[in-house]
């Protein structure tokens, strides 16, 4: 199951786990005309899966998916939270209703998925034909759980609270074979950040951030969730893995040494 992945990250992690063998679970919130696109895309390429509409930070619609899912294909193997979304605005101006908007969906939503996940996860236990644990939430996080961004309090702390999330829940499930990551992009060609890249200029000041000197695409974020899914990584547990060309290694610093 992957949230969120009628476009952008959620569409690139959801045709990579398919490339690799998994059905898939497209949920999205708004939009089933791109979802319904991304799975033809997925079942052209030889995959299999299904779309199912919910809104993250609704309880009983996350209910409602999670039984749906159980009922197609009677269990759940690997939860990816994508879902997520920015509401911008200086922090003296931001409101109420933009901050819980945010918080709402990124990390309350992943709360309601981890939570169902965990219990499917602990009602099935190993099977272990398919895979050495008893399932696997990779929690999308972003390189703002560690860099603070002005203007963007509400996502940054969102994703603050992703990482504890995810700390915290693979603390306490590591016993039963229950795995818990982040993966923390960086700067992604995605619509949520278009303004980002859409012209020569912004580019170019965007690469100032980014030893690599590009910006990451999504095959990037889809590689490394099918690693973090996959027993390859079966002695991982609660790390945020960065894919971020580097924008972590404070670039305002590589010609000051």
């Amino acid at each position: 199951m992957i949230t969120g992945a009628s476009s952008g990250i959620g569409a690139g992690v959801a045709k990579a786990l398919s490339a690799a063998g998994a059905k898939v679970v497209i949920n999205y919130s708004s939009n089933p005309e791109k979802a319904e696109k991304i799975l033809a895309e997925i079942k052209a390429a030889g995959g299999d899966g299904m779309a199912i509409k919910a809104d993250v930070s609704n309880e009983q619609e996350v209910l409602d998916m999670f039984a749906q899912t159980l009922k197609k294909y009677g269990t759940l193997d690997i939860l990816v939270n994508n879902a997520g979304l920015q509401k911008d605005a200086k922090f003296h101006n931001m409101t109420l209703a933009e901050w819980n908007h945010v918080i709402g969906i990124n990390l309350t939503g992943q709360f309601l998925c981890s939570r169902e996940a965990i219990k499917e996860f602990m009602r099935r236990g190993i099977v272990p034909e398919r895979s050495k644990s008893a399932g696997k939430i990779i929690c999308m996080s972003s390189v703002h759980e560690v860099i603070p961004w002005a203007g963007h309090a509400n996502y940054s702390a969102s994703k603050g609270g992703v990482m504890m999330l995810m700390k915290s829940i693979a603390q306490e499930y590591a016993p039963l074979k229950i795995r818990v990551n982040s993966i923390g992009p960086g700067a992604i060609r995605t619509p949520i950040n278009h303004g980002a890249w859409q012209t020569p200029e912004a580019y170019n000041q965007l690469l100032k951030l980014i030893p690599a000197k590009r910006i990451g695409e999504v095959e990037d974020i889809g590689g490394a969730a099918v690693w973090l899914a996959s027993d390859d990584s079966e002695y991982v547990n609660g790390i945020t893995l960065f894919v971020d060309g580097g924008m972590l290694l404070y670039p305002g610093f590589e010609d000051n040494g």
